[in-house]
């Protein structure tokens, strides 16, 4: 039986499943006229610099940090957990400088996984700080597999 594991991030949210069609009915595809209309795109320039938006920006890019811990776990052969300790630097611009893994807090040692979540820090744009100045951040991400 191949097992197939999920990775989660749990980034002090609540992560929402996609439930099948309801018992009884069809599970057909709306009609193109009952489509929602498209979300416009996430845009973090037209956000406040608050913790809050921070966390929005993490928040809308934990789908690639769970790629790079999933791509991680397919490569291993049991199942790996824990927790990546972040740090980062998000500039005057809104920018991110210096994204790295924290050695202190973090459990899982994989080079591999450290490289890829740095890669989505540095592709990350925040608002920018209204007071012109660099301002560090740390960021936890526990990495948790589910079978």
């Amino acid at each position: 039986m191949k097992q197939s594991l999920i990775a989660l991030l749990l980034l002090a949210s609540q992560v929402t499943f996609a439930q099948g069609a309801p018992a009884g009915k069809s599970a057909k595809a709306p009609a193109p006229a009952a489509q929602k209309p498209a979300e416009p795109e996430f845009d973090p320039s037209r956000l406040p610099f608050t913790p809050d938006s921070v966390q929005q920006v993490i928040q809308h890019h934990k789908g690639k940090i769970r790629e790079c811990y999933e791509d991680t776990m397919a490569s291993k052969s049991k199942k790996v957990e824990g927790k990546l300790m972040t740090s980062f630097v998000i500039t005057d611009q809104g920018l991110v400088r210096d994204a790295r893994v924290m050695k202190k807090g973090t459990t899982l040692k994989d080079s591999g996984l450290h490289d890829c979540v740095v890669a989505v820090l540095t592709s990350m744009s925040f608002p920018k700080p209204p007071d012109g100045k660099d301002h560090p951040i740390e960021y936890p991400f526990n990495l948790t597999a589910i079978e």
